[in-house]
């Protein structure tokens, strides 16, 4: 039977640890990750045995254009994992054996359960098609472990963290409105999670805790439609009343020098350290090799990883404040599902500096707990070369003005976001989408929105000063110095 499901939401909260408490979580850590490293190699078995079945092969070769024959579809390969064992049941069932050794001093068996579902979902996504591969944990690599409910195992009791015999004391500030609001709700589960900040060990309670979560009356949910349009590095966002450009973590401080530096420090502590596992050329020696570590290499890796620690944390903060503008301004968002994933081969310093991915992510988390929602439509629908008059024109990357011979003149993203807002989804019969631009909603919706479009682009000239590079790339158009005239020509739809 399925599950049902509440709203959830996490509360993190720092825990009190001394060395002796610490030297035995270090010690579970480790065990869990022997039995996630188990189950993993197990899952791949399983897989590897399912797909060569006969009963895999053979649903595999079944028609799937209906509904009705994708559902016989999925019964089959459904059917098919059961025998072979490649299932969230039996690879719990899996680790429960593996609970049964020395592990069970360590972890109870609730963890050791969560263990094997984090690893049949690891190798699910590979018999999806949506990973190429998974990763065994290496030593210290395991930094997370939960519970499946608050009455065994890992549990949260009085302010506290109890696990087989450890009391962890948390640090709670319960003058902070959202602390005091998650503590007043029923707990689901507890998380423990391990950071390794400054060298150090520090561990965090996640309260996975039953409820919608805290909204400060700072962050009002806004009404409407918004359309967004999303670059490497920058983001457009046009609702009812107001309209946005502005570059992703604008805030965010460039590290790349200091990086490099220590990146070339590790690799000089790497090479005097291995001798042996170099070539008379300073190439490194095909085959397997032992590397050692020095205290002052440790050193160097412990302030190159704390650099990105915090550059990630800076970002994510970032990235949810531009989150709760944006919520300001409607209740649906609408934007065009671009692959960042193959952005990073042609902008791969942008989108691993700005991380756009990531700003979607929390803002559909935020918007769905708010009651909105985020809309993805398919880029087929060529929104940047469309124009609401019906015209048709592609535009050179570097073209960052939209201009029609209608009188249509935008920059380029914004006037993207403004389309986005009046992209429809019709349902047909089968089941299938068809998604298509409402044009004539969006002329008439024209007059008042070119008037916002505009305001957006000056707010930004003004706030740079038509400054042009850092974090004021060239995709925000900037430097077109006016707008542009109107195209000589253009296909009409």
């Amino acid at each position: 039977m399925k599950l049902s499901s509440t709203p959830s939401f996490v509360l993190e909260l720092p825990l009190k640890v001394d060395s002796e408490s610490e030297k035995k979580l270090l010690a579970r850590l480790e065990a869990g990750r022997q039995v996630y490293n188990a189950c993993l190699g197990e899952a791949k078995k399983r897989l590897a045995l399912l797909r060569q079945s006969k009963a895999y092969q053979k649903a595999r070769r079944m028609p799937h254009k209906t509904a009705e024959e994708r559902a016989a579809r999925a019964r089959a390969f459904s059917r098919a994992r059961r025998v072979w064992g490649f299932t969230d049941f039996s690879l719990q069932q899996y680790a429960l054996e593996i609970h049964r050794s020395w592990i069970g001093e360590h972890l109870d068996a609730h963890v050791a359960q969560n263990l094997g579902k984090r690893a049949y979902l690891a190798v699910n996504r590979v018999a999806l098609g949506q990973a190429r591969g998974v990763r065994f944990k290496g030593r210290n690599q395991m930094d997370t472990l939960e519970g499946k409910t608050n009455q065994a195992g890992i549990r949260w009791r009085d302010g506290a963290v109890e696990w087989k015999g450890l009391l962890l004391p948390a640090i709670i500030d319960r003058s902070d409105p959202v602390v005091a609001y998650g503590l007043s709700q029923a707990v689901k589960y507890v998380r423990l999670v391990r950071r390794k900040i400054g060298g150090r060990n520090r561990f965090y309670a996640q309260l996975v805790l039953k409820g919608e979560p805290y909204r400060k009356a700072s962050h009002p949910l806004g009404k409407g439609r918004v359309g967004l349009d999303a670059g490497p590095s920058t983001l457009a966002a046009v609702g009812e009343k107001d309209a946005l450009l502005i570059p992703f973590c604008e805030e965010l401080e460039r590290r790349e020098k200091e990086i490099r530096r220590l990146q070339r420090k590790l690799d000089r502590q790497r090479r005097a350290n291995n001798p042996q596992n170099y070539d008379e050329k300073g190439r490194i020696k095909p085959g397997k090799k032992r590397w050692k570590k020095s205290k002052g290499y440790l050193k160097t890796e412990a302030r190159l990883a704390d650099l990105y620690r915090r550059q990630r944390a800076h970002r994510k903060s970032l990235h949810g404040q531009l989150a709760n503008i944006v919520l300001g301004m409607g209740d649906t968002f609408l934007w065009e599902d671009v692959s960042f994933k193959a952005w990073q081969k042609r902008f791969g310093r942008s989108i691993g500096f700005r991380g756009p991915g990531q700003f979607f992510v929390i803002l559909r988390r935020k918007a769905e707990s708010a009651g909105g929602q985020v809309i993805a439509f398919p880029t087929k629908l060529g929104l940047s070369k469309t124009c609401h008059c019906g015209r048709i024109r592609s535009k050179r990357l570097s073209e960052r003005w939209h201009a029609c011979e209608c009188g249509v003149r935008a920059q380029r993203d914004l006037y993207s976001a403004f389309l986005s807002r009046f992209v429809e989804r019709n349902v047909e019969e089968g089941g299938e989408t068809e998604w298509r631009l409402d044009a004539g909603r969006a002329g008439e919706a024209w007059p008042g929105a070119d008037p916002l479009l505009r305001a957006a682009f000056e707010r930004l000239r003004a706030k740079t000063n038509g400054r042009v590079g850092g974090l004021y790339p060239p995709s925000l158009g900037l430097s077109s110095g006016s707008e542009p005239v109107a195209a000589k020509s253009g296909a009409t739809v």
